[in-house]
């Protein structure tokens, strides 16, 4: 990954994982927690693709499973958004903008539903059974709800910032630069533009046209 990606992914995932476990976790809302370290995962791997999301969401897992007051085993969690920022990143826009709110809204509430239940499968291989007396379905549709309800707030603005910092003001001058002296070459190799020597030219024809009319009208004749 870039500098630039790198710096943003860490500033967003330490944002939200802080938010989360200081605000969204004391709340005490029924079922699942809103899951902000989720949806920055999402914003930043429609925008970055599926390798980049896989890797943004392995390292805001492992964050979180290192974090106070985890009480789950260590990469259990960065199993799980490693997967969803892979998946995620392959409906990632061509364009790399949306045209419309419903492709994210699907992907936020199919995320939810498949990381609640990838966390609890993975918790029932390693003999965590907290999601058995919770009550799954519970926790899925209130981890679906909450959300669905906060992502409007959270991935277009995720999604705009990384967009931004994909864009290099160096590069689209390199970029253009580069244009302006490959049609030099392709002018002659002199780095001059085509229509500059079009009209050099010409110059040239009239001036020897004028020198053979002169010669013919004074007899001398042309080498």
């Amino acid at each position: 990954m870039r500098v630039n990606r790198i710096l943003l992914s860490s500033s967003l995932i330490v944002v939200a994982l802080v938010i989360q476990v200081s605000v969204l976790a004391r709340l005490h809302l029924p079922g699942a927690v809103p899951d902000l370290l989720l949806l920055t995962v999402l914003g930043l791997a429609l925008v970055y693709g599926h390798v980049g999301g896989a890797l943004v969401g392995f390292f805001a897992g492992l964050l979180a499973d290192l974090a106070p007051p985890a009480d789950h085993a260590a990469g259990r969690y960065a199993l799980v958004l490693c997967v969803i920022g892979y998946l995620a990143g392959l409906v990632k826009p061509e364009t790399g903008q949306v045209k419309s709110a419903t492709g994210p809204m699907v992907v936020v509430v199919a995320a939810a539903l498949g990381s609640t239940l990838l966390y609890a499968g993975v918790g029932a291989l390693v003999g965590d059974t907290a999601a058995r007396h919770v009550g799954l379905g519970s926790l899925l549709f209130t981890a679906a709800l909450y959300d669905l309800l906060l992502a409007p707030f959270v991935v277009p603005g995720v999604m705009a910032l990384a967009r931004r910092a994909e864009n290099d003001p160096l590069a689209e001058t390199n970029s253009t630069k580069a244009g302006d002296i490959s049609s030099g070459w392709l002018a002659g190799g002199t780095g001059l533009r085509i229509g500059g020597q079009r009209g050099s030219g010409l110059r040239v024809k009239a001036a020897r046209a004028r020198v053979a009319r002169a010669g013919r009208i004074k007899g001398v004749k042309r080498l």
